[in-house]
Order: structure tokens, then sequence, then C-alpha cells
């Protein structure tokens, strides 16, 4: 089982959480968090999803990752959105 706000659900129940890059229309690539990459994705094109991207759209997801936690995910977007430009378009890369 896993704890989730002082309750108890199956892993199966568990909210799966995603960290994402998208591509801006300007070229710089946007990092973030979500249990629906696909949806998130359309509120940035809307121009609701983050002021960094409502003036940079449209954007395009060029990488999605899995994550087991909410906080995971925070931990993973923390690190990625610290590396420079290079390294992120190589793990964009290097994903099948």
């Amino acid at each position: 089982m896993i704890r989730i706000s002082n309750r108890q659900t199956s892993p199966a129940k568990a909210a799966r959480w995603y960290v994402y890059m998208a591509r801006c229309a300007d070229g710089s690539i946007y990092t973030g968090i979500s249990t629906d990459v696909k949806a998130r994705i359309a509120k940035h094109n809307l121009g609701k999803g983050a002021v960094y991207t409502a003036g940079r759209r449209p954007v395009r997801l060029i990488y999605q990752e899995r994550c087991l936690t909410r906080s995971h995910a925070l931990r993973r977007e923390y690190q990625i959105k610290h590396w420079k430009k290079k390294q992120k378009e190589e793990l964009v890369l290097s994903k099948p």
C-alpha cells in the first residue's frame, strides 16, 4: 500500500506523476510536472498553463518521464530545470 495524505491506497489507484519538457515556439524548453501531460500541454497552448509559456505558444511535448510520487517528480523537475539547455537536449535525444 502507498500512503497519500494520511490515507492508504493501492498502487493501482495512486496518481501517476510525470516530469515533462515542452519546446516553445521561440526554441526554449519549459519543464514541469503533471498527472495528465496531454491535458497540461493543451492548457499551455490555450495560454492557461504557465506565465512562461503563455507568450511562447505553441508548445509541443518533447519529453516525459514517469515518477512514482509527486515528491519525486518535483525533485526531478528541480534537477532538470537547473541543467543547461544542451543537457536537456541530450536527455530528449537519449529517450527512445
